[in-house]
């Protein structure tokens, strides 16, 4: 399948990048990774990527000239997808609202930390429908998630998934719970040609939660040079369809035969 993917960030290979790695290799989803604590190198501008994947990856391994290369990439046709934590969007070392991703990116960043981690209960609910997450259940079994960096949705963007929060209490022998609050967790959008997408929470532990094993089967996989992963198979199923939807617009080789007419 034509989809060449660069995924940077989340640490290592060896550690929390194993998780996705693993993921797209199970599925065959073609990849070159960059680890966290590598600079962007302008040798990566020979190869044609479909799809660059930023998961907590420090806007400061960029340089300035760099990053208008990749927006004009991505205007051309790249898909760009950010997926959050520590170091993406504001985080406390993502800063990526200083940057040209700003006007990329199909929400808007804070101008301050924007971490949250839930103690309490955060669900994953679905907002609309779309056939990159139709055939998924959560509508039935709904996962939640540990924490995420806040943002607002930009007009015109589409919310696919929300996370609720509640807080809960003990009231006699009962624990009851109570709807908290409400924060955009995928959102997909457009620049140019290009498809974008911003996941507000994790792919990896710890701000992943539950969501890791969400699933009515257990998958294995391991990626080249990484760590073995065992995770639900709708958690699978839900990153890898996310993926090769934002890279060439079609999830036959996850979720079905659908053919998307969109880009």
């Amino acid at each position: 399948m034509d989809c060449k993917i660069l995924y940077l960030g989340d640490t290592a290979l060896d550690r929390q990048a194993g998780y996705l790695a693993g993921v797209m290799t199970h599925y065959g989803l073609d990849f070159d990774y960059v680890g966290s604590d590598e600079r962007f190198s302008d040798a990566l501008f020979d190869q044609e990527y479909h799809l660059m994947i930023l998961s907590d990856y420090p806007s400061l391994n960029f340089r300035a000239e760099q990053i208008k290369r990749v927006v004009e990439r991505i205007k051309n046709g790249m898909g760009l997808l950010m997926i959050g934590g520590w170091e993406s969007f504001v985080g406390i070392a993502g800063d990526y609202h200083r940057t040209l991703f700003q006007d990329v990116l199909p929400v808007v960043m804070k101008d301050t930390d924007d971490r949250v981690n839930f103690s309490d209960p955060c669900l994953v609910v679905k907002e609309k429908g779309h056939e990159m997450i139709n055939p998924l259940p959560f509508d039935q079994q709904v996962p939640a998630i540990g924490g995420l960096n806040a943002f607002e949705a930009k007009p015109g963007s589409t919310v696919l998934l929300s996370a609720v929060q509640f807080k809960s209490r003990k009231y006699k022998k009962r624990i009851e719970f109570e709807q908290n609050a409400t924060y955009p967790l995928l959102v997909l959008g457009n620049y140019g040609l290009g498809r974008t997408a911003a996941f507000a929470s994790d792919v990896a532990p710890h701000w992943v939660g539950p969501l890791v094993d969400w699933g009515d089967e257990r998958i294995k996989a391991q990626a080249d040079g990484a760590g073995a992963i065992e995770v639900g198979n709708w958690y699978a199923a839900f990153f890898a369809g996310l993926v090769q939807w934002l890279c060439v617009g079609k999830i036959s080789l996850i979720l079905g035969d659908t053919q998307s007419d969109q880009r």
